[in-house]
């Protein structure tokens, strides 16, 4: 049985699961779906056509699944869809997607959002996210399972952040960002690779070793697609940098985050 405080108003159309716990002073509306032991811990609003996974713990003064911020959208039915296990804390916002963005805003399973990020429409966040204090996502950014997201940083609408990449904190991106790859600065540039989170994720020596190998190819001239055939003929067996170069081959209309002349090292 859902455990309701007696402040909370919730739309008896709502689908809540077994468990699920809703605090005080909470509001949930009529197309909302809250899965097995989902708790709101109070002052949460949940609006909208927005589904949220099981165990997912959500703080006070949330703003989940309310009308997207677009002039384009004239409140056509959207979605929001929240994985299992993920911790949104204070003041995160999250909206559903636009009929241009193909109506979904999709956040997957046990990430980490802390207090005020935004996830804007149409945004496509994986697995195992960790979005630091003020995260700024615009619309229709893809954010690669992994990838940590440091604090006050914003990402550029519909730029892509690879698998496991690192953002630092207060970082304006504007461009695609290779998995595995460390980007900081106003309009951000690439500053390595995130080899502490590969370590740290458990990669094996030799994959980060021709991970390493690869970039400093990749990045030797200044015509990056000229490289990817070199790349792929050098480190056949290697499954990290097939993922990058999979990701630079991959539709995107944003360009490619570089590093700094001359730093490809």
């Amino acid at each position: 049985m859902p455990s309701i405080h007696p402040t909370a108003i919730v739309d008896p159309k709502a689908d809540l699961g077994h468990s699920v716990s809703i605090g005080p002073y909470c509001l949930v509306g009529p197309e909302v779906v809250l899965g097995d032991g989902v708790e709101l811990v109070s002052h949460v609003v949940v609006a909208g056509n927005t589904t949220i996974g099981a165990s997912t713990r959500v703080f006070p003064f949330a703003s989940l699944g309310t009308v997207p911020q677009d002039l384009k959208y004239h409140g056509e039915a959207t979605r929001l869809v929240i994985g299992a296990n993920n911790t949104i804390r204070e003041h995160v916002t999250m909206n559903p997607g636009t009929e241009g963005g193909g109506g979904l805003t999709e956040v997957g399973s046990n990430s980490l959002f802390m207090i005020g990020t935004h996830v804007a429409h149409d945004c496509k966040i994986g697995d195992g996210i960790v979005a630091a204090n003020s995260v700024l996502m615009g619309g229709h950014v893809v954010v690669g399972d992994c990838a940590v997201l440091g604090g006050g940083s914003a990402i550029h609408q519909f730029v892509r952040i690879g698998k496991h990449a690192m953002v630092g904190g207060l970082s304006a991106v504007e461009s695609d960002v290779i998995p595995f790859g460390s980007v900081i600065g106003n309009r951000a540039k690439l500053a390595g690779l995130n080899i502490v989170g590969m370590k740290r994720r458990g990669f094996a020596r030799e994959e980060i070793h021709a991970l390493r190998n690869a970039y400093k190819l990749l990045f030797a001239e200044n015509v990056v697609a000229e490289q990817l055939e070199t790349i792929e003929k050098t480190f056949p067996d290697s499954t990290v940098v097939r993922e990058v170069v999979a990701f630079i081959r991959a539709d995107s209309s944003r360009g490619l985050c570089r590093p700094i002349d001359g730093d490809a090292a």
